[in-house]
């Protein structure tokens, strides 16, 4: 079985063949696509046909499968979440802002697999930013600031009862199994600035979404410096944007890469189904 990989051309992201994830894989080819997935930190299989229990198997090959704190499971297996949203859905897009995900857990996860099922033909598409670009691409004086900070997250502002996908929203019809919970309100501390444990690359590990300060700053300077972080982040030549297919898996490192997604389905059913993947160490 020969793979392969073609990259995106922008700042991260490759796309993968001549392999059907719903078979074994030997170790040798699960330690190939591994390297391929941390290169490129975005990596995508198109033409895969994946049950849920297959989609589990597949991920369990790079990790633990992890906790989803805020998202119910699909009927079919409990370790797989429905990224959904129906055709006559008014409720708003999830996770349109720069995020990584469940950064605000002890061990943030390592990875995020995500297999579209129902795709629309327009609209839709994954925003993913390189965040080891984006820190060596730092002004010196944004660097100096943030290099030593320690960043306070929190899923408050998504997830507890008042939140964006709270209570209220809740009401709205909103497809997706969201679970809003108190628990959403505690904090956890992570370096601003992370090296990865795999690569030694260094990246940015911040979003709005997530962040509610930093250690050492009052909240007018820690929303100021959120602010012009994200602005910095999000730059467009740090920016790939992914095109979904029916059948595609999709896996990123959270480590390395913020996501964010995006509208312009309004009238059409999208499915994906995804595994978390857990880290061994932050």
């Amino acid at each position: 079985m020969s793979l392969t990989v073609v990259p995106s051309g922008a700042s991260c992201g490759a796309t993968i063949t001549g392999v059907q994830l719903n078979q074994s894989l030997s170790d040798d080819l699960i330690a190939e696509i591994r390297a391929h997935w941390l290169e490129h930190k975005v990596v995508a299989f198109p033409d895969q046909q994946l049950t849920p229990a297959q989609l589990v198997g597949f991920s369990e090959q790079f990790g633990e499968i992890g906790e989803d704190p805020f998202f119910g499971h699909i009927d079919e297996h409990p370790q797989v979440a429905a990224i959904q949203r129906n055709a006559d859905e008014t409720t708003s897009i999830f996770a349109e802002f720069f995020h990584s995900d469940w950064s605000f857990m002890p061990v943030p996860p390592a990875a995020t697999a995500l297999y579209g099922i129902k795709i629309p033909p327009v609209g839709g598409d994954t925003h993913f930013s390189n965040q080891v670009a984006a820190y060596e691409q730092m002004l010196d004086d944004l660097r100096a600031r943030v290099e030593d900070l320690t960043a306070i997250h929190s899923a408050a502002l998504g997830y507890a009862p008042d939140g964006a996908y709270g209570e209220a929203d809740q009401q709205q019809g909103r497809s997706m199994k969201i679970l809003p919970s108190e628990r959403a309100l505690e904090t956890y501390e992570h370096p601003l600035v992370r090296t990865h444990h795999e690569t030694g690359k260094r990246a940015l590990f911040s979003s709005a979404a997530y962040i509610k300060g930093f250690v050492g700053l009052d909240k007018e300077e820690s929303d100021a410096l959120l602010m012009e972080l994200y602005a910095h982040q999000s730059q467009p030549e740090f920016v790939y944007a992914h095109r979904w297919q029916p059948g595609m898996l999709v896996m990123w490192d959270n480590r390395s890469v913020l996501h964010a997604a995006t509208g312009g389905y309004d009238g059409y059913d999208r499915l994906l189904h995804r595994t978390t993947i857990s880290d061994t160490q932050f």
